[in-house]
């Protein structure tokens, strides 16, 4: 019998496998195709403060190898995730949820966290900094060490539970940006988040989508996703989930063995809502095939 369990910070997960922000909601369609009760847990849909519709439509462009989005973090607010969209999935999911989390000011991100710390189900609270800091002109709190420990930090104050950063692959020195989380006090790192992409359509000569630009996903970042992982896990002491462009129960062993403890799956659920299951379920026939016993034993193995 493989191991496939994994710890996060204290938190035990059956495996590693973990469904990204953005690309579950908060279960409930997911339930509709299979028990979801299979995933080590997943990361519900980025939530702010108040209501937001989101950016205007169109805001996806596919690529060959994966896609380009500008959703706009559209969320019904954390009153609604609280109120309506936890107790819901209690009813279906039996495991801790990780609450992504995400803000555009330092007072938001501390309101939204301090609020969903006291949630029993939220087992990881998750700090997306990409989103535009308003007091620096837009620019994301996740290009400077400084402006990501100050979130880090913010958020630290009002939490008990284990605090994750989730970082922007967008910036010239991703460790030195995580290595000020960790020394800020975050509980883990998260990464990466979408690399900034745009798409032209020809005929029209304009922008694919209504944004202009937006996150790009998919497989062609994975190879990007692998060497920051790396990048950060050796340079950090606190745990990593890895995310971007994974979509086989492959890429979860190679990441793993880069430094991650767990794997976020993003744009795979996009086009297959099945994508987690199957990793879940050919996590072990991949192991037995090289040899791996226990799937934490694997953990950084990579010099």
């Amino acid at each position: 019998m493989r191991d496939t369990s994994v710890v996060l910070s204290g938190l035990r997960l059956d495996n590693p496998v973990i469904p990204a922000s953005g690309t579950f909601g908060y279960g409930a369609d997911f339930r509709e195709f299979y028990d979801i009760n299979c995933l080590g847990s997943f990361s519900f849909k980025g939530t702010t403060k108040e209501p937001r519709f989101g950016n205007p439509t169109p805001r996806i462009a596919e690529c060959e190898s994966g896609l380009i989005n500008a959703v706009g973090l559209q969320n019904p607010g954390i009153d609604a995730v609280i109120g309506e969209e936890l107790p819901r999935l209690k009813e279906f999911f039996h495991k801790p949820v990780i609450a992504n989390i995400s803000g555009f000011s330092i007072d938001e991100y501390r309101y939204c966290c301090e609020r969903i710390d006291r949630e029993e189900q939220v087992g990881i609270i998750e700090v997306n900094v990409s989103c535009p800091n308003v007091r620096h002109g837009g620019m994301s709190f996740g290009t400077s060490p400084e402006a990501a420990a100050e979130v880090t930090r913010a958020v630290k104050e009002v939490t008990t539970k284990p605090v994750y950063i989730k970082l922007s692959p967008n910036v010239t020195d991703i460790v030195a940006i995580a290595k000020a989380c960790e020394e800020a006090g975050a509980d883990g790192l998260c990464l990466i988040n979408t690399l900034l992409g745009m798409r032209i359509d020809t005929v029209r000569r304009r922008a694919v989508i209504a944004n202009k630009m937006g996150g790009f996903s998919g497989d062609a970042v994975f190879p990007v996703a692998v060497r920051m992982v790396y990048q950060v896990s050796k340079a950090c002491s606190v745990p990593v989930i890895g995310c971007g462009g994974v979509s086989s129960a492959r890429d979860v062993i190679e990441m793993m063995m880069t430094g991650a403890t767990a794997v976020e799956v993003g744009t795979a659920n996009l086009r297959n809502p099945y994508a987690c299951k199957e990793i879940v379920e050919t996590l072990p026939v991949e192991m037995e095939r090289l040899g791996i016993e226990k799937l934490s034993d694997i953990i950084g193995i990579v010099e």
